[in-house]
């Protein structure tokens, strides 16, 4: 099994001083940027993207700290925010010729793709994120008992040292849990890609570390701070997300219909992987999202 999507060329760009993103690019047209999710690569798309590239050009990236992309030490809680993964993904685009782009994440993917979309809307037309809620929203939503679905969470919010050593100790059975609990089809994640994926993650556990850390901390600071000043995503914005808020007690369409004006909301019913598990069923809400009329 190819660790990067069939028939997309390998480029690396730079996008910050000593910091190059690996991304495989493919197909013609209308750009399309594909996050990835947690524990993988850009790998997760290969389906997806190359449906989109028979009429789009698309690029997938590896995230900073993830995959093949650099993974440069934490100096600061904004090494690994997502202001700054933001800021990655758009001078990627850019570098490729893409001053504007629809933009898709899953994950830790949808997260960034999140920020972008608040920070950039120049740079992003279109927006869709995958079963996932924004930081601050995450973080509410979470209590009591019911927040053990989310242990990995509060475990890499410590302080620097112990989760790391903690997760080094057990790499394969750490991140392979997730895979093996987060996936109600197994089949969709072949022992190739699996594998691809266990090794990934085992050689980049501090920077993942890292990026969740953010997220109980500065990214949490910037979501609560938009929130307050009243600022949204003004462009049209898909969602997928399984129906986690039946289990946890929230509304889900409820809170992204607070950020996102222009939103299209659907609960699957694959499991969180879904670009690898119902890949039809993503592509087709993300053709319907690209068919809508972005912003200007």
């Amino acid at each position: 099994m190819t660790q990067s999507v069939p028939g997309f060329a390998a480029r690396r760009v730079r996008v910050d001083d000593g910091v190059e993103l690996h991304a495989a690019v493919g197909g013609s047209g209308p750009p399309v940027v594909l996050l990835h999710g947690f524990p993988q690569t850009h790998l997760m798309w290969r389906h997806v993207a190359a449906d989109l590239a028979a009429d789009h050009t698309v690029i997938c990236p590896d995230l900073r700290g993830y995959g093949a992309s650099d993974k440069p030490p934490a100096v600061d809680e904004e090494t690994y925010s997502k202001r700054t993964m933001a800021r990655d993904v758009v001078r990627l685009a850019a570098a490729l010729g893409h001053g504007r782009f629809a933009l898709a994440g899953h994950d830790r993917g949808a997260l960034v793709a999140f920020r972008a979309g608040l920070e950039h809307p120049a740079a992003v037309s279109h927006l869709a994120c995958l079963d996932v809620l924004p930081t601050s929203d995450m973080w509410d939503a979470l209590h009591g008992a019911d927040a053990a679905v989310a242990f990995h969470l509060y475990l890499m919010a410590q302080p620097p040292g112990l989760p790391e050593r903690m997760i080094e100790a057990a790499g394969d059975a750490f991140f392979g849990w997730f895979l093996d609990a987060w996936a109600r089809d197994g089949a969709a994640l072949p022992q190739p890609v699996r594998d691809h994926y266990l090794a990934a993650s085992r050689a980049a556990v501090p920077s993942v570390v890292a990026d969740f850390r953010a997220s109980a901390g500065v990214d949490l600071r910037h979501d609560r701070e938009d929130r307050a000043a009243g600022r949204c995503l003004t462009m049209p914005v898909s969602v997928m997300q399984q129906d986690w808020g039946a289990a946890l007690g929230y509304d889900a369409r409820r809170l992204w219909s607070a950020w996102a004006p222009r939103l299209r909301h659907r609960t699957v019913g694959s499991g969180h992987f879904m670009a690898e598990e119902d890949p039809g069923a993503v592509v087709a809400a993300l053709r319907e999202l690209l068919s809508t009329a972005g912003t200007e």
